[in-house]
């Protein structure tokens, strides 16, 4: 990639950064959205890290198909396609009910919420944890959302439909 600088519209300077500079940067500023990506659909902030140092890892391998199009979809796949495979690997997994709350400062902090969040989205089949994630936490559309999974419109609407519905029923539940 390079950057034209110049005071003088009849001076041209190109500045080239290296495939290590641009990922850098890359990194910076992906990292905590891929980050917060990993840990709602792991439910486990060690997991999350690992997620996100082998989509980093993945990702800088073939930096070069990435950055010529979306590097922040590029990664956002490549970190779906490692959960999906670790979902695969331990069918019937337990989505960790203890997110780490830390010190809750107050009212405006939002961790408790985060917390909520996370308890209720692990007791989702992982089907539908998937496609919520995406479509309500990461704001993809459904069209996105199908296409990032690799299944049909109606199988994200209908899983959509069903895990929104318990959602609902959870939160309910804990407000009684």
């Amino acid at each position: 990639m390079s950057a034209e600088v110049s005071d003088d519209p009849l001076v041209r300077v190109d500045i080239t950064r290296t495939k290590d500079q641009e990922f850098t940067a890359f990194v910076r500023d992906a990292g905590p959205y891929l980050y917060k990506t990993a840990l709602f659909l792991s439910g486990d902030p060690h997991r999350a890290e690992e997620l996100v140092q082998a989509t980093f890892e993945r990702s800088y391998r073939s930096w070069h198909k990435a950055r010529d199009g979306e590097p922040r979809a590029y990664a956002r796949r490549i970190l779906l396609n490692l959960r999906i495979d670790g979902w695969r690997r331990s069918r019937g997994e337990v989505v960790s009910d203890v997110v780490p709350v830390g010190s809750i400062a107050g009212p405006d902090d939002g961790v408790a919420v985060r917390d909520e969040v996370m308890r209720a989205l692990s007791l989702l089949p992982v089907s539908q944890r998937r496609v919520v994630v995406l479509r309500h936490l990461l704001d993809l559309t459904e069209e996105q959302t199908a296409r990032e999974l690799g299944i049909a419109l109606g199988t994200v609407k209908s899983a959509n439909a069903r895990g929104i519905a318990r959602l609902r029923e959870i939160f309910e539940e804990g407000a009684r």
